[in-house]
C-alpha cells in the first residue's frame, strides 16, 4: 500500500522560506520520478517540481531559481526547499509520483501573507 506524507507548511511572510518534506512508504522514490503538485485556491493541481530516477530536475517557469527538489534515498523521502516565497505560492503542496492520479497524501498547506 502506498502513503505518502506531507509535511513542513505554514505561515511565512514574502521573501521567507520553507522546506517541505514527503515520506514514501509501498514505494522506493528513488525507482520513480517524482513530483511535486500545488493546488491554490480556485485553481486546479499544478506540477511545479519533479525528480527523475536519474536525479535529473526540471521546474515550472513560476518557480525555476526559488525551489529545489531533491531526494534522501536513505530516508525513502523527497523534499521541497522554497525561497523567495510570493503570496502567489500559497497552495496545498502535495508529492506523487509524476502523472500518478492515485494515492494522494492530505497535502500540506503554505500560506505566503504579511
Amino acid at each position: 500500500q502506498v502513503q505518502l506524507v506531507e509535511s513542513g507548511g505554514g505561515l511565512v511572510q514574502p521573501g521567507g522560506s520553507l522546506r517541505l518534506s514527503c515520506v514514501a512508504s509501498g514505494i522506493i522514490v528513488s525507482s520513480y520520478t517524482m513530483g511535486w503538485y500545488r493546488q491554490g485556491p480556485g485553481n486546479p493541481r499544478e506540477l511545479v517540481a519533479h525528480i527523475t530516477n536519474s536525479g535529473f530536475t526540471d521546474y515550472a517557469h513560476s518557480v525555476k531559481g526559488r525551489f529545489t527538489i531533491s531526494r534522501d534515498n536513505a530516508k525513502n523521502t523527497v523534499y521541497l526547499q522554497m525561497n523567495s516565497l510570493k503570496p502567489e505560492d500559497t497552495a496545498l503542496y502535495y508529492c506523487n509520483v509524476l502523472y500518478s492520479n492515485k494515492n494522494w497524501g492530505q497535502g500540506t498547506q503554505v500560506t505566503v501573507s504579511s
